[in-house]
C-alpha cells in the first residue's frame, strides 16, 4: 500500500489506475481504531474499486481535528498512525492520503477541499462515505455536499449505512467506554480483532527489574490513554503472532515513581529473559487486573507487583 503524505505530495499517477487509467475511488474519515464499522466502509470501498478496475484511496487527516482544536479534551486515540495505516495495509487498500491539519486546513471550506483534494488532485470517479460523515470549516463537508457536487463533476458518491451489532451501534466512543471499564471480550466483537497498542522497544529507568519484574517499555506519544490501569496480557514479538507471550502489562504515568502526565506502557513478559530493545512489540490486551496506584513505597509496589503476575498466571492457566 502507498502513503502519500501532504496535499503537495499527489502525483497525477495517484489520481489513475496502474495501468494509467483516469480515476480513483476514494473516502475520507478519522478511522480511529479501525473498528467494523469502519472495515464494513472500507470494504464496500474495495468492492466499488474493484467493479471499475481503478485504486482505492483513503483521505485522512493528522492530527484529527479534535485533537487539534482542544489537544488536552480530545478523546484519547484508539490507535496510532502508524498502526491504522497496517490495518489498513492489511485489508487491501491501495494507497492512503494523508492531508495535514493545521490552520489553513481548519480554514478551508469543504467545497474547496473536494474540489481541489477530491477531484483534482485524484480524479474521483467514485466516493463513498459512511453516514456520520462531516469535514471541512465548521464541518459543512457532508453526504448532502458531495452529492450536490457529483452532479456539477461527474462523479457518484454513496454512504454506507451504519453498521450496528446487538441493536448498539459500532463506534469508537463504545469501545473507548468499554476499554475504560475492562470489557476487552465486547471491545474485541466491536473492532473484530483483540485491542491492542504496538510499538517500538525504548530504555527506560530499569526500575522493573530491581523490583524484580524487568518491562519493555514503550512510548505511547500522546497525553491520554483510552485506558489505563495493569492487565494480563499477550505479546507479539516482530510480528510473530504463532508465538504470542504472556504477560502483565501497566498502561499509565507510574505515579509512586514518577511526576509525569506522559503515559508509557510497560510489560513484564512471563518466564521470559532476551533482550528486545529496539523490536516492535504488539501488546493485546485480555483482562484487567486492577486500577494503577500510587504506592507510599517502592516495597509495597514490589509486593503489589508480584501479586499481579500471580493473577495473570491464574488467568493464563484458565484460558489456555
Amino acid at each position: 500500500m502507498e502513503l502519500v503524505r501532504g496535499i503537495h505530495n499527489i502525483r497525477p499517477s495517484h489520481g489513475r489506475s496502474p495501468s494509467g487509467e483516469l480515476g480513483t475511488v476514494l473516502t475520507i474519515g478519522a478511522f480511529d481504531g479501525l473498528h467494523r464499522g469502519h472495515q464494513s466502509v472500507l470494504n464496500h470501498l474495495k468492492y466499488r474499486a474493484a467493479e471499475v478496475c481503478l485504486p482505492s484511496v483513503v483521505v485522512t487527516l493528522e492530527p484529527l481535528p479534535r485533537e487539534y482544536f482542544a489537544p488536552l479534551d480530545a478523546p484519547p486515540r484508539l490507535m496510532s498512525f502508524r498502526e491504522k495505516f497496517e490495518a489498513m495495509a492489511e485489508l487491501g487498500i491501495d494507497r492512503v492520503i494523508l492531508v495535514r491539519f493545521n490552520d489553513a486546513m481548519r480554514n478551508m471550506e469543504a467545497t474547496e477541499f473536494i474540489e481541489e483534494v477530491f477531484v483534482k488532485h485524484l480524479n474521483a470517479q467514485h466516493i463513498v462515505v459512511g453516514d456520520d460523515l462531516r469535514f471541512g470549516r465548521d464541518g459543512g463537508g457532508d453526504f448532502d455536499l458531495l452529492a450536490n457536487l457529483a452532479r456539477k463533476h461527474h462523479f457518484m458518491v454513496e454512504d454506507t449505512a451504519t453498521l450496528a451489532l446487538n441493536s448498539e451501534r459500532v463506534s469508537s466512543t463504545r469501545i473507548r467506554e468499554l476499554l475504560k471499564v475492562g470489557d476487552f471480550s465486547e471491545a474485541e466483537n466491536l473492532l473484530g480483532r483483540p485491542y491492542s497498542i504496538a510499538g517500538k522497544v525504548v530504555y527506560g529507568q530499569q526500575l522493573g527489574r530491581e523490583l524484580g519484574a524487568p518491562t519493555a517499555n514503550i512510548e505511547l506519544h500522546r497525553l491520554r490513554t483510552a485506558m489505563s490501569g495493569v492487565y494480563a496480557v499477550e505479546v507479539a514479538i516482530d510480528g510473530d503472532d504463532r508465538h504470542c507471550l504472556p504477560g502483565v502489562a501497566n498502561v499509565g504515568c507510574r505515579p509512586t515513581v514518577n511526576d509525569s502526565i506522559k503515559a508509557i506502557l510497560e510489560v513484564h513478559l512471563l518466564d521470559f529473559d532476551r533482550v528486545i530493545y529496539g523490536k516492535r512489540i504488539e501488546v493485546r490486551f485480555r483482562q484487567k487486573i486492577r486500577d494503577e496506584i500510587k504506592f507510599d513505597s517502592l516495597d509495597l509496589l514490589k509486593s503489589q507487583i508480584h501479586r499481579d503476575v500471580s493473577t495473570a498466571r491464574n488467568y493464563f492457566s484458565h484460558s489456555s
